[in-house]
């Protein structure tokens, strides 16, 4: 953090305590799940019936699922179990359509489930039941990827009045001079000129990442960004700092060369990174500790993002971890989904990572995702997931690329998690039927 101005012993001190923080917060959602899980399916654990496996499978499940919504409820969530299956594993990826990221994180569970209850009752079951045991974990595996194959090669409609040609700018602007005078013109410099580039290519709009100009939105109009804009017509979204009381905001504004049309403010800020959790106790303290003044503000979470080329879904930078915040804004009609990211202070692990949750909302959302990132990786996401365009790191790009409007609604989209009631429900009752015919040994 020391290109922030925090000194570099403070800088230190606020890194290994997030690094700490966060460790722990995850390992606070496995301590939670084991527990639980051994106090409710202990009861269960010296019966061998078949029956009673699909149990204990579905209470883990059930479980792990309704912690995990709990946990995406919170501002210290980055991504569900079934993360670890984006951007590679596509075929399984397809049934987030269903019911969300919950629908991939239940078939990881109950897979491993299958198999770890196989180990554990392979020296204590008949021959049958042992080969059923087997085979099991390998029919769920192929079932679920032939059913989320049939989806992913399901074919995309591209009709000529859908289409839309964006424009992207990666503008390649490192943290250590983006917020001085060097990194504000620097880039001025690369985002009009790439604007100038694009609008050769006939695009409809062009995308700037987070932060792209890194002012408030009334210093803005005296840019050459703005000139060029009222110069060619070609409408921008433009990255920069909206001006709210008592603080500011971290916004993506739509101009045209009308001038302002829209603009979007950032729903899910960083805790102490954007925000100062808890501030009335905590403000203080971080205030010593470093220079920053924590004034940004939270967007409404119920906005909505109106362009020239219809109603977008918009996520900025760590908004792209909520899936619900990208189900709420397709429900509501939007036809394309816009994420911008900086991504610049960290390793190129997290670029990636960013790239794989907007993948999974592409799917979940069944839109064209359109990205845009300070230096990498920004790229054109289809609905199935397939990274059409994919840009480098740590390098100024200018690229262009035809999506689609879609206005099609997954079971995702019209109902939400509808998964994890039924197996809370499910796990529940047949828990307590069991415990009831057994007398507690």
């Amino acid at each position: 953090m020391t290109w922030l101005g925090v000194p570099w012993l403070a800088s230190l001190a606020i890194a290994i305590f997030c690094w700490v923080f966060i460790t722990l917060w995850g390992a606070v959602l496995v301590a939670l799940w084991s527990g639980g899980f051994y106090l409710l399916a202990g009861k269960l654990q010296k019966t061998y019936r078949i029956p009673l496996l699909v149990h204990r499978i579905v209470i883990g499940i059930a479980l792990w699922c309704a912690l995990e919504t709990l946990w995406s409820a919170g501002p210290l969530y980055w991504n569900p179990l079934s993360f670890t299956q984006s951007p590679h594993n596509l075929a399984i990826l397809q049934l987030n359509q269903l019911s969300g990221p919950q629908t991939v994180v239940a078939a990881i569970l109950a897979v491993n489930g299958l198999i770890a209850e196989a180990l554990i009752r392979v020296e204590k079951i008949s021959d049958r039941h042992r080969a059923l045991l087997i085979l099991l974990p390998i029919v769920v595996v192929l079932s679920l990827h032939g059913i989320g194959w049939q989806l992913y090669n399901q074919p995309l409609e591209t009709p000529s009045a859908a289409a839309l040609k964006i424009g992207i700018i990666q503008g390649n602007i490192p943290n250590t001079i983006k917020l001085y005078e060097t990194g504000i013109r620097r880039a001025l410099a690369n985002y009009t000129n790439g604007y100038e580039t694009l609008v050769k290519q006939e695009v409809d709009a062009v995308l700037t990442p987070e932060g792209a100009l890194p002012i408030f939105e009334s210093d803005l109009w005296q840019t050459s960004l703005i000139t060029a804009i009222e110069t060619h017509k070609i409408p921008v979204w433009v990255g920069t700092f909206g001006e709210r009381s008592p603080g500011y905001t971290n916004s993506l504004l739509t101009i045209t060369g009308a001038g302002y049309v829209s603009r979007y403010d950032k729903v899910n800020l960083v805790p102490l990174g954007e925000y100062i959790p808890l501030q009335q106790w905590l403000g203080g303290l971080i205030s010593r500790l470093s220079p920053l003044e924590a004034q940004q503000l939270a967007g409404s979470p119920t906005q909505q993002f109106q362009t020239p080329l219809g109603l977008a879904i918009v996520g900025i930078c760590y908004d792209s971890a909520f899936p619900e915040h990208f189900r709420r804004q397709t429900a509501l009609g939007a036809e394309f989904i816009l994420t911008a990211s900086n991504n610049a202070h960290y390793s190129p692990a997290m670029p990636a990572q960013h790239h794989a949750l907007d993948v999974m909302r592409a799917i979940e959302s069944d839109r064209w995702a359109v990205r845009a990132t300070n230096t990498g990786y920004s790229g054109i996401v289809d609905p199935r997931g397939r990274t059409r365009w994919l840009s480098g790191l740590n390098t100024y790009e200018v690229h262009a690329s035809t999506i689609y409007r879609r206005q099609t609604k997954t079971l995702y989209v019209q109902w939400g998690d509808w998964l994890t009631n039924p197996l809370v429900g499910f796990s529940d009752r047949q828990l307590f039927s069991e415990i009831l015919k057994r007398p507690l040994s």
